[in-house]
């Protein structure tokens, strides 16, 4: 897919390091092989030392680093330090950041990161989401204007009229079950720190709802309402507004109709649903009835990029969303 080539490109033009931890998948095997060959980024990886050389032993190791947890007792004890000192008001011992350290080859990782000896993390082929966000939460923490963490998915469809080029970006679609006012305020904004980070094209951002411009009275627009308006106040330079159903947000025709005067109605590229049930919802409706790839999900909020991976992700996922990773490092437009 084009758009996947343009990241893929992208991310080998930046000198960039990324921890795969799950060393004991053959997924993450295969898809740091592959990252190598293409000669994508730097890759660290977390685990026994001796068995990585072993599957790595016609490949140049100079491309790769290794961290054995047992084995490097020095950066473990490191990594312990810097994790109990994080954690240690909410009641984490020194004894207990060293066994997570050791036994969390993701903790090891995401600490990584946070000491600047990695550029940002790609785990989730054996965790579960919530064990990288927590990951991402203890051992990275939230960058500063996030209230939380949360992702998108970037969605590209056939309907090139939409977005940039069929193009949009759903929020949040896996992650917050139901955020209050400033928490979906909070969204909003990442997703468009996201959008111009990756597609280098200005965000047009609609906040979703069951209601356009007041069509409808009910306590789940005014959460919309209330967090357009945060939105607005706190960055008055984005292109933001709401409330909108969505054909009022990305169908011109419609959006004459509805929302006259608006500078979102009918160009949103950027759609922040209410909330999980509505955006989990909207983006599979649109991979499967609008033909459309969703890639992602892709973790915004946190100060340094980690993000998840399906457990059922393939070596091409994974090679796709450490190429992401590296561009979310730093901003490019």
């Amino acid at each position: 897919m084009k758009l996947l080539a343009e990241f893929l490109n992208k991310a080998k033009a930046k000198k960039a390091k990324i921890v795969l931890p799950e060393t004991t998948d053959e997924r993450i095997i295969e898809a740091t092989k592959k990252i190598i060959v293409q000669e994508i980024t730097h890759i660290i990886l977390v685990g026994d030392r001796d068995n990585l050389q072993n599957k790595f032993s016609d490949y140049e190791l100079s491309k790769i680093t290794i961290y054995d947890p047992v084995q490097d007792s020095v950066m473990t004890e490191k990594l312990a330090n810097v994790l109990y000192e994080k954690r240690k008001n909410k009641g984490m011992t020194i004894e207990k950041a060293i066994e997570e350290v050791k036994t969390k080859p993701y903790y090891f990782g995401a600490l990584l990161v946070n000491i600047g000896e990695a550029d940002g993390m790609v785990c989730g082929a054996v965790c579960a989401t919530g064990e990288t966000i927590r990951a991402t939460i203890h051992c990275v923490g939230l960058k500063q204007g996030s209230k939380l963490i949360s992702s998108f998915f970037v969605m590209v469809t056939p309907k090139e009229e939409f977005g940039i080029d069929g193009t949009l970006f759903f929020a949040d679609c896996g992650v917050n079950p139901n955020p209050n006012a400033e928490e979906l305020a909070s969204i909003a904004i990442d997703t468009a720190a996201s959008f111009k980070q990756l597609m280098c094209r200005e965000p047009v951002v609609g906040m979703l709802s069951f209601s356009t411009k007041g069509s409808a009275k009910h306590e789940l627009v005014d959460k919309v309402v209330q967090a357009t308006d945060i939105v607005k106040n706190t960055r008055p330079d984005l292109i933001v507004d709401g409330e909108f159903q969505l054909d009022a947000a990305i169908v011109p025709a419609v959006a004459i109709k509805k929302a006259p005067g608006s500078k979102v109605a009918g160009k949103a590229n950027c759609l922040i649903f209410p909330d999980l049930q509505a955006g989990n919802i909207g983006y599979k409706l649109t991979e499967r009835l609008a033909n459309a790839v969703a890639i992602g999900p892709i973790i915004q909020g946190a100060k340094k990029p980690i993000n998840d991976l399906s457990r059922g992700c393939s070596v091409d996922d994974i090679v796709y969303a450490t190429a992401i990773t590296i561009l979310q490092i730093e901003p490019e437009c």
